[in-house]
């Protein structure tokens, strides 16, 4: 299984490890949500339109190699389209994208629906 983490996260994830760069997020962090996934190197194709924006995540500190989303992230007016998947990114002037990952399931949704992740509903986690 893939570790959902992007090319950009892994190498920076390393470089720290090893002391050679402290370099770390811009936050917030924030959730956008895809219609065509992505991979390590390429982001997939974000939602547009409605009044879709990305969502700030918050989570508590990591216990047992994952942490989640501990508050709901809830999307409203959103456009017509199917949601396929997640993508976190942060907050640089030039953003970077961090992680991705698919829904357990394809949603469709029909034009001003409200897509919402539950508290707990967005686990990250390293193994």
């Amino acid at each position: 299984m893939a570790d959902n983490l992007t090319n950009t996260a892994e190498n920076r994830a390393l470089d720290w490890i090893m002391g050679s760069s402290t370099t770390a997020p811009t936050l917030p962090l924030k959730v956008a949500l895809v219609t065509a996934a992505g991979d390590d190197a390429t982001a997939g194709t974000e939602v547009t339109g409605g009044s879709y924006a990305r969502k700030t995540v918050t989570v508590a500190a990591a216990s047992g190699g994952s942490v989640a989303n501990s508050a709901d992230l809830v999307w409203t007016g959103m456009p017509a389209g199917t949601i396929v998947g997640w993508e976190i990114w942060d907050s640089a002037g030039t953003p970077v994208r961090w992680w991705y990952g698919p829904l357990d399931s394809n949603r469709t949704l029909a034009l001003n629906d409200e897509f919402k992740i539950a508290a707990g509903g967005l686990t990250l986690s390293l193994s």
